[in-house]
């Protein structure tokens, strides 16, 4: 939309960049171009408004495939006007000189054109086309014929119109018929799934059971070692039994000969003394025997008195203490009588 200015009866138009302006006055043409800034009469004017940028246009319609299924596509055209001049003569592009409106509705025009002759396109290629052909490349195959379609149209170069580009966004089929179509993905995807769970829990069970069977290993393992513990302690309490039962042997070993060289020493001592105290009572009978011999050799010398006297102070001398002996007449006249005779009393 233009952007028009009053002034005292005179009006001002400033263009866009993008808005081809016309500018007839008295049916001559005063003004055209792109951007273009000027005064103008409204009486006297005659303004038209093009634009020359790209232009995209949505359109959605339906069609029929060859096995009667209607689908729906969306697709997007895009667009130019690239001869502003054709295309002011052959629509409406006109604005009103006092606010810069159309007058018309040029692009709604233009629209219809591009739609049904899309639309023309798109119809002839998916009623050849199964649905399912159709969901798998129909995309591509109503692009390209639209695209070749709107290309070869007469009208659009003869409007001074440029298609651009074409896409199509989607094409699918009714409801009912979409959701039909998708219960045998969704039953296979179920499928995966479910096989993904099981193939998970597989796995699970597997890792329980591997653990499991670690576990088991471990505890024989560790039973495994146990005996070997217990057989290295027994070894070790046989080891050191013997150890002590050897050192206990060397030791009783040792004690017996020290006992016997105790006993020898204790023997050649005895016999020792043995032959000692045999030696000594030797020399002591030879003593005694000489000293008996002497006796006798002595007394055998001497005369009975004497013997008698002796005898008498031996035995003085072995009596016991006698504080006082009564002596009576007749046993002192035996006495003397014996001594007399020389009889030992």
């Amino acid at each position: 939309m233009a952007d028009i200015t009053r002034r005292l009866g005179w009006r001002h138009l400033r263009g866009a960049p993008t808005a081809h302006v016309r500018y007839h006055r008295g049916g001559k043409l005063l003004h055209d171009g792109t951007g273009l800034s000027f005064w103008f009469r409204a009486l006297t004017a005659a303004l038209s408004e093009v634009p020359v940028d790209d232009r995209e246009l949505a359109m959605t319609f339906h069609a029929r495939t060859s096995d009667f299924q209607d689908v729906a596509v969306q697709a997007t055209v895009t667009y130019r006007v690239s001869d502003p001049a054709l295309a002011a003569a052959r629509l409406d592009f006109s604005i009103d000189p006092d606010t810069g409106v159309w007058r018309g509705a040029p692009l709604e025009q233009l629209g219809t054109l591009l739609t049904e002759t899309a639309q023309q396109h798109a119809l002839d290629v998916l009623a050849r086309t199964t649905l399912a052909a159709a969901l798998v490349d129909g995309v591509a195959a109503v692009r390209e014929r639209v695209a070749v379609g709107l290309g070869a149209e007469p009208r659009l170069p003869a409007t001074g119109i440029e298609v651009v580009a074409v896409r199509v966004v989607a094409l699918r089929p009714e409801p009912e018929v979409e959701r039909a179509l998708r219960t045998p993905a969704r039953e296979l995807i179920q499928q995966e799934a479910d096989r993904a769970t099981y193939e998970r829990r597989a796995v699970a069970v597997e890792r329980e059971r591997a653990i499991a069977e670690n576990e088991l290993d471990s505890q024989i393992e560790l039973a495994r070692r146990e005996e070997q513990l217990v057989d290295q302690r027994g070894t070790n309490a046989r080891r050191e039994a013997e150890e002590h039962a050897a050192a206990d042997a060397v030791r009783a070993g040792a004690e017996a000969a020290r006992t016997v060289r105790l006993a020898d020493a204790e023997a050649a001592r005895s016999v020792r003394l043995a032959r000692a105290e045999a030696e000594g009572a030797r020399e002591v009978g030879e003593a005694r025997a000489q000293a008996q011999a002497a006796w006798l050799r002595v007394h055998g010398e001497v005369d009975v008195a004497t013997l008698h006297a002796l005898t008498g102070t031996r035995l003085a001398e072995n009596l016991p203490n006698i504080e006082s002996v009564t002596v009576s007449p007749d046993v002192l006249t035996g006495l003397l009588a014996r001594f007399g005779t020389g009889e030992r009393a």
